[in-house]
């Protein structure tokens, strides 16, 4: 089964070339395929330097994630395409042989595996905690009512070709798609034993930005009642708690303060994302 490695980068010069350095350091061979959104860094000059087969430049601007992983699919010649973000870096050299192994094993029924995505070590205190509730083990998100992540993922080409992705969404495009794949009865793997370090220290800024729109699109996708008590106020309380007592067993107890109202934003955002777009819907029903 032929691999074809795909990476998307936008001014990523701090931490691309760890993750080339590990790609191409895998057990497997693969075709190495690098899309840039208009990197203004060194960002370019070190992907150059590993020689990818294939280099596709964007507009800074221009960068629609749905858009990229089709074109991926059709200009990739490998069986198997494996997403990795260019600052997701693979933990070991056997993490393209332990990812894409579900998808050799099984008989078409699996769409997708996904990897583990360990925090970083500079990563705040309740970004560590994230992470490893929705990765870890597996344990804790497999009670969850869905979750998958494309930043370090394996999809059948052919697969990708019949059903692409939404070109349209900007956030949590890899949860419509996957969505739509479980909806039809196929599998989404979590791979736990494939790691790689990945985690992102948000501003308050960027943390608004991010959860706002991730709470759209998943009123797009999952649709469901986006009241202030149940979509707010009782996650945001559960959520802080959980907080409360991992920072305690840490002895990280001072950063509590902190930890509430990075869990206000993030919560809040979150709830503001569902609303404003259930409230558009309504709009355009009652038109």
């Amino acid at each position: 089964m032929k691999l074809s490695l795909i990476v998307r980068s936008f001014n990523d010069e701090g931490c691309i070339r760890r993750t080339l350095e590990m790609l191409r350091r895998q057990s497997r061979e693969a075709e190495l395929i690098v899309f840039d959104s208009g990197s203004t860094d060194g960002t370019l000059e070190i992907v150059r330097s590993f020689k990818p087969d294939r280099l596709v430049n964007g507009r800074a601007g221009d960068y629609l994630p749905g858009r990229v992983v089709n074109e991926a699919a059709r200009i990739a010649s490998g069986d198997v395409l494996v997403f990795n973000n260019s600052d997701c870096v693979p933990l070991d050299e056997s993490w393209l042989e332990k990812l894409v192994r579900p998808l050799e094993e099984s008989e078409g029924t699996v769409a997708a595996a996904f990897a583990n995505q360990l925090p970083r070590p500079d990563a705040f205190a309740l970004v560590r905690k994230d992470n490893e509730r929705a990765f870890g083990d597996g344990s804790i998100a497999a009670k969850w009512k869905f979750f998958f992540s494309l930043a370090s993922s394996a999809i059948p080409r052919k697969l990708l070709l019949e059903r692409p992705f939404n070109p349209e969404f900007r956030y949590s495009e890899d949860v419509e798609w996957a969505h739509r794949m479980a909806l039809e009865g196929r599998k989404l793997v979590y791979v736990p034993e494939a790691r790689v370090e990945h985690s992102h220290n948000y501003t308050p800024a960027q943390l608004r930005t991010r959860f706002y729109n991730e709470g759209w699109a998943d009123a797009a996708i999952f649709g469901g009642e986006t009241g202030f008590f149940r979509n707010f106020l009782l996650p945001f309380l559960a959520e802080t708690f959980r907080d409360f007592a991992y920072l305690a067993r840490r002895g990280e107890a001072g950063t509590v303060a902190a930890g509430i109202r990075y869990r206000y934003l993030q919560r809040r955002s979150l709830y503001r994302g569902r609303r404003d777009n259930s409230k558009r819907e309504a709009r355009v029903l009652c038109r």
